[in-house]
């Protein structure tokens, strides 16, 4: 697949968040921007240790990226959510037997239907007052004793290119939010690690965390049984 040109990822770049993914999603899994296979095999890994897990739960799902993981790792067919629709069209393409529904992860429309709840890489789209809301929804659709799996990648130091990168790409992001209409929210550094566990308690989550060798964590906020 021949990724997005210049000029297509500069429409999107100015677009709202749902139009910009509906325009960017036939290349979506051409971009930097797909979680990485490597990722999520090391979250479907990590995972196999807390399972066997029924039905789950991939929220922001894309084109589909952790659906394919859900599918190993439960026994009944997973659901997608998102709230781009030119993304659900490519997760329905690549992953026709999962159940896919368009809605807005701050408002959840399911209610204690799921034992497992994934999201690869989206809280960036979320600004900070709006965690509370999503880790609520997703709490609400988890069983009694059901597990929300957030991967989280190992935060670089500063002494690392990466850690300037990002920081400047949030810099760039605050400065065009700042200037133009609509907004597209995508922070990579708006979630440090003690404000991100205080709204999953909050929500009525327990954490805990294991590792992922060589890429990172996975956070494993559970809703309590009973």
């Amino acid at each position: 697949m021949e990724g997005p040109t210049l000029r297509e990822l500069a429409v999107q770049a100015l677009s709202s968040v749902e139009r910009g993914y509906d325009l960017l999603a036939p290349k979506f899994d051409a971009t930097p921007f797909r979680t990485p296979e490597p990722f999520v095999a090391a979250t479907r890994r990590a995972l196999a240790e807390f399972g066997p897990f029924e039905r789950g739960l991939d929220v922001c799902c894309g084109t589909g990226a952790g659906l394919g993981m859900l599918t190993e790792v439960t026994a009944e067919r997973p659901t997608g959510v998102d709230f781009s629709a030119g993304m659900l069209e490519q997760a329905r393409q690549a992953h026709p037997d999962a159940d896919l529904v368009r809605a807005d992860a701050r408002a959840l429309p399911f209610g204690a239907a799921y034992d497992l709840a994934v999201s690869f890489g989206a809280l960036g789209h979320f600004l900070p007052e709006e965690r509370r809301p999503l880790f609520d929804g997703i709490h609400r659709a988890l069983r009694p004793g059901g597990v929300f799996a957030l991967p989280a990648a190992r935060a670089p130091e500063k002494t690392e290119p990466a850690y300037w990168l990002l920081t400047g790409f949030d810099l760039v992001m605050r400065v065009r939010n700042a200037v133009w209409r609509p907004k597209f929210v995508m922070y990579l550094r708006t979630h440090p690690r003690p404000e991100l566990y205080a709204d999953l308690v909050a929500a009525g989550f327990t954490i805990d965390t294991t590792p992922m060798p060589g890429v990172g964590e996975l956070i494993l906020a559970r809703r309590p049984p009973g």
